[in-house]
């Protein structure tokens, strides 16, 4: 009986997943390519890796998803004893996040991007085409898995085929697994070829900032009726993606040379998309456009005075 039921939740999600893509041609159709090429670098990578040829930066990558891990379970843990942040001070977090995402995807993805393209094929126009192409596979790809991902947004409700079979704690989770991946994609990057002048100020960012996206996520699950220490425990548990998200990261860009520059892309192209199609419109939702915006452009100061400090 449980198999049976299985076997048709499994065929319903199916069906509506199809159904979304014949409905939305053109975004399964980027979704596709852009998977196919992700999938494409990972495997170059994995030979690369057979035939002895090793990302340098392995060790350091995984180090720096794991402090994304840690800062994440840090500001989720905070959540047990700040038990009530003011809409404006989490609008006001959460605009500082979104500014040094930008600030990071700017200085230490596109720009030594562009630098690494140009060394390789000798152009400072071809080097940017790589990189853009790099930035249009991210947004392709984390348009395609918001697309194709239920999941729920505070600002615009459920989303993605199938998202009224689940229960709202599991779309949450899935939200928040769609922001989490790219940040840690980025760090496996921006470790991917060793460099640490590229990966520190990078890393260093993003587990700055993810102090309070682990706080906003513990005050998001609680206006959605999750107790206290079952959000602050998701919360937590939502940082995995940083790990994870950081050996797809050196995954894509340890293979054959120009993946370096074009994974550098990808990864700024995904969380550029997460900032404005997300981010952004969450802090703005409730009147703190002002307060959001401050908060954006110190996070954005301070990552360009970490980059230049640490790179």
């Amino acid at each position: 009986m449980n198999t049976a039921a299985t076997a048709l939740s499994n065929s319903s999600f199916r069906a509506s997943w199809l159904d979304h893509a014949r409905k939305h041609p053109f975004t399964a159709a980027g979704l596709l390519l852009a998977g196919g090429l992700v999938l494409l670098l990972l495997v170059q990578s994995v030979v690369s890796l057979f035939a002895g040829v090793a990302a340098p930066g392995v060790r350091q990558g995984m180090l720096a998803g794991l402090a994304g891990f840690a800062t994440t379970a840090l500001g989720a843990a905070s959540g047990l004893v700040l038990r009530n942040v003011g809409q404006k001070a989490e609008d006001c977090m959460l605009g500082f996040a979104a500014g040094m995402m930008l600030a990071a995807s700017s200085f230490s993805l596109i720009l030594p991007g562009i630098a690494a393209a140009e060394t390789l094929t000798g152009s400072g126009v071809l080097g940017a085409l790589v990189v853009a192409a790099g930035l249009g596979l991210g947004v392709l790809l984390m348009l395609g898995l918001d697309q194709f991902t239920p999941h729920t947004h505070e600002s615009c409700g459920d989303c993605g085929p199938g998202a009224e079979r689940l229960n709202r704690v599991w779309l949450f989770v899935l939200a928040i697994t769609l922001h989490n991946l790219p940040e840690g994609m980025a760090m496996g990057v921006g470790f991917a070829r060793g460099d640490v002048s590229v990966g520190l100020p990078l890393a260093t960012a993003i587990a700055i900032q993810d102090i309070p996206e682990g706080l906003a996520v513990v005050m998001a699950l609680r206006a959605a009726g999750v107790g206290n220490l079952r959000a602050v425990l998701l919360a937590m548990l939502s940082g995995l993606m940083e790990p994870l998200g950081a050996v797809l990261g050196l995954g894509l860009a340890g293979g054959f040379a120009l993946a370096y520059p074009v994974g550098l892309g990808l990864a700024a192209g995904a969380m550029i998309f997460v900032v404005s199609h997300e981010v952004i419109p969450e802090t703005h939702r409730n009147g703190h456009q002002t307060p959001a915006t401050l908060g954006l452009m110190a996070g954005f100061v301070l990552m360009m005075v970490l980059d230049t400090a640490l790179g």
